[in-house]
Order: structure tokens, then sequence, then C-alpha cells
């Protein structure tokens, strides 16, 4: 792959600027001054610096963030800021988009990528990805309601029985469960539908792969190989 595609290809500007970082000579690989734009490189594996920050090639990228309150999943937000407010431009630059949404109000694990098929394979209604919340409610959740989440209820304006796996009360108006679509706002309505109403809500894993305990609000990581097969296992072990 030549140098300014390369470039380009990660984010970092048009062509043009591409090319004048290069010539400029704020790209270094194996710590040496790369100032060819056309210089001819091979991507597996690939190390580079520019401005002195080190990167690694990423042919797609695949990221989870442990994303706080205050926050819309849009590039367009209407009220709150953005989510992407909390990335470097040059992964905006590359088309990142969220892997589903949380609400502005909800936290925990959101998944990011500019692979669609990545993106498709999570999200479609067919693939029943489960996701793991924990819920605080308004009131005491009583055991009919956790009987009611499990045997399954009727939405307002939906067609069908949704139901919760995996419902267990942690605390006297905490809950965790796990749904396998993606309604929107599903987990607030199903909670709703027997009688009670969530105060707060977190997301605390998808497919297999689980928010890390030592992950701040607002932080992010890179999936491997190991985690992106974790999101997409459907069934919880």
């Amino acid at each position: 792959m030549l140098l300014e595609k390369m470039l380009q290809s990660q984010g970092f500007g048009s062509r043009k600027e591409c090319q004048r970082l290069i010539k400029e000579g704020h790209v270094r690989i194996n710590d040496a001054i790369c100032d060819q734009p056309k210089q001819k490189i091979q991507t597996e594996h690939l190390a580079f610096q520019v401005f002195g920050e080190h990167y690694q090639f990423r042919e797609k990228i695949y990221i989870a963030l442990n994303k706080p309150q205050g926050f819309e999943c849009s590039h367009q937000p209407q009220y709150h800021q953005s989510v992407f407010a909390l990335f470097p431009e040059m992964l905006i630059q590359r088309n990142l988009q969220c892997v589903g949404r949380l609400d502005q109000d909800t936290t925990g694990l959101l998944l990011l990528t500019d692979d669609g098929q990545f993106l498709q394979a999570l999200t479609h209604p067919r693939k029943h990805v489960a996701k793991v919340y924990r819920v605080t409610t308004a009131d005491p959740i009583t055991p009919a309601q956790l009987e009611s989440l499990t045997s399954g209820v009727e939405l307002r304006n939906e067609e069908g029985i949704y139901r919760a796996t995996n419902v267990q009360q942690l605390a006297e108006y905490q809950l965790e469960m796990t749904i396998h679509q993606g309604l929107y706002h599903q987990v607030k309505r199903m909670i709703a539908a027997v009688g009670n109403k969530v105060v707060q809500l977190h997301r605390q894993q998808i497919g297999q792969l689980t928010l890390p305990s030592d992950l701040a609000e607002s932080d992010w990581y890179y999936l491997s190989e190991q985690d992106i097969q974790l999101a997409k296992t459907q069934d919880l072990l």
C-alpha cells in the first residue's frame, strides 16, 4: 500500500493532507522519517508515528466504550453532547459508528466500529445477540414482577411477547436481566409493563463480552480478535 493511502485509511485526512504530513517529515516508520508519499509499505503488523505519537495500522476498528450519562449515540445530537466527542478526530474520519444505541441516560458497554459487517452481525434482529443490563427501579422489585419479566410481557405498538432471561434480583431496588432483541427503549418498556419504573440503567455485557471492571467511565479500548468473537457469540455461558 502507498504510504499516503495508508495514512488516509487511518483517518489522518484527505490524500493531499496526508501527502503534506509525509513531505514535511512528520511520519516515521521504525524511527526513520518517511517523506515519500508514494513509498510502498507492508501494512501487516505495521507500527508508525505521526507527530511523535505511536499508532498501529488497523484495517478495521472495533472499540468498547464505558459510556457515561449525558451523551447521545449520534453524530448529530439534539439535546446532549455526542458520544463521538469522546474519541479523537482520526477515528471520526474513519466513519466510526455505534453498534446499536444506548439512551443518553444509560451507561455501560457500548461498541463502535467502522466495519459494516460486524455492525450488522450484532444488530440484525435475527441474530438475537444477548445483552445484559443492570436495572435500578423506582419501587421495590416484587417476585411477581420477576416472574412476569421471565414469562413475557406485551409491549405497546409491538407484536408478540417479549421475555427476559437470567433475571436475578440483586437488591430491593435492583435487578439484572438479559434481553435478546434490540427494540427502542426495550428494557424501560418491559419494566414499565410489569408495573415499575427504571431510574438507572447500565449495560454490562454483549454476547459473552463483559465490560471490564477497571474501565473508567468515558474510557475505551480496541477489541482484540478474541473480544470480537465474544461479542458476536449469541448465547451466554
